[in-house]
């Protein structure tokens, strides 16, 4: 029975791919970085906002463009049914892959085109823009910073993105862009308009995504940071912080003695903050107030782009965790940063995956 169910369920997705492409047919790759130059695309030469490796950003402007998602890996930016390379976008099963990897390439496009009047600027890039912080400060918004460096933002009618949450449309009205229309990319996943934008990924070119983290260049965390600290917002707070992870969904970075660490540093006079449950101001203000942060690597330390320089951070993760992106936050923004890295934990019975030596908390303490 479960054999007659997988097959039913086969045949019928390779009827639907069938039948979406006879509508809109297949999606081709043609291998040549040029076609992608020499089609609809400007370069931004600026000696302030380049790649890590030095070269110019991209910016692509498609008429009668179109964009499909399958809003988790892949997002296919399609000119004349192909695929542009460096627009699109494929992290398949955690790691970057070239555009001859999307999955539209054998599946199509299996969704009703919705066809929107305007112009809109993609921002979606699967399942990483959707909700969380750090992606959105340093993924997402930096290709809007990018895009304004060729083009108005007043060409733009809508961002095409998931459903925003507060923080997010905090961001965009201190950026003055809440006027601009959001095409929900979950509810429309193959869309078309009169013009559609598209720039490179800001950092992102190879790999697994947690290695290349620590790649984030200069101008990025520079320009997040002036673009938002003046809107951080006061409230009673104290300057010794401990984040609580413990809000968090996910099993990764968690302290499993998080109490025991938690009554440690009270001692020490700290305050617990579970970050989520602050506005997006309130966070910038209370990184940029710290003297001493203490906890669990997670995406509040993206916080980090606004403390004041020598503000002391320790930051705790597990040996085998790949992501040092805070050593990037420390250099830019000069901070004392001490990461404290925890051996993995071979017999979990309990959540999380750090268990941390109150000893070794204290000796960092006090460096």
């Amino acid at each position: 029975m479960e054999g007659i169910k997988f097959s039913l369920k086969y045949l019928y997705k390779n009827l639907v791919q069938y039948f979406f492409k006879l509508i809109y047919g297949n999606i081709i790759h043609r291998n040549s970085q040029k076609i992608d130059i020499k089609d609809n695309c400007k370069q931004i030469h600026s000696n302030s906002i380049r790649k890590l490796n030095g070269d110019c950003y991209s910016i692509y402007n498609l008429p009668k463009g179109r964009i499909y998602t399958d809003y988790v890996e892949n997002v296919a930016i399609i000119n004349n049914n192909n695929i542009l390379s460096n627009a699109s976008y494929q992290q398949i099963c955690g790691k970057i892959k070239s555009a001859k990897f999307n999955s539209t390439l054998y599946k199509g496009t299996p969704y009703f085109k919705k066809k929107f009047d305007g112009n809109i600027l993609n921002l979606t890039q699967g399942a990483s823009s959707h909700s969380n912080y750090f992606h959105w400060l340093f993924d997402i918004l930096p290709k809007i910073k990018l895009f304004s460096e060729i083009y108005n933002l007043n060409k733009i009618h809508y961002f095409y993105l998931s459903a925003l949450k507060d923080f997010q449309l905090r961001s965009l009205k201190i950026l003055k862009l809440n006027n601009i229309k959001i095409i929900d990319s979950n509810k429309y996943r193959h869309i078309s308009a009169d013009k559609i934008f598209a720039v490179d990924h800001p950092w992102y070119y190879k790999g697994y995504i947690l290695n290349e983290a620590k790649n984030l260049p200069d101008w990025l965390i520079k320009w997040i940071r002036h673009s938002f600290l003046k809107s951080a917002s006061k409230f009673n707070n104290n300057d010794k912080i401990f984040i609580d992870r413990s809000e968090s969904k996910f099993d990764h970075c968690q302290l499993q003695n998080n109490d025991e660490v938690w009554s440690f540093l009270k001692s020490k006079g700290f305050t617990k903050y579970k970050i989520g449950e602050l506005t997006f101001e309130q966070q910038i203000y209370l990184f940029k107030k710290a003297k001493v942060i203490v906890g669990a690597h997670g995406a509040a330390f993206a916080n980090l782009a606004f403390c004041s320089a020598n503000t002391k951070v320790i930051e705790i993760k597990p040996r085998q965790h790949p992501n040092y992106v805070s050593k990037t936050f420390a250099r830019i923004n000069n901070l004392n940063l001490k990461i404290i890295e925890t051996p993995k934990i071979l017999q979990k019975k309990i959540k999380g995956d750090i268990y941390l030596n109150i000893k070794e908390l204290n000796k960092n303490l006090h460096l």
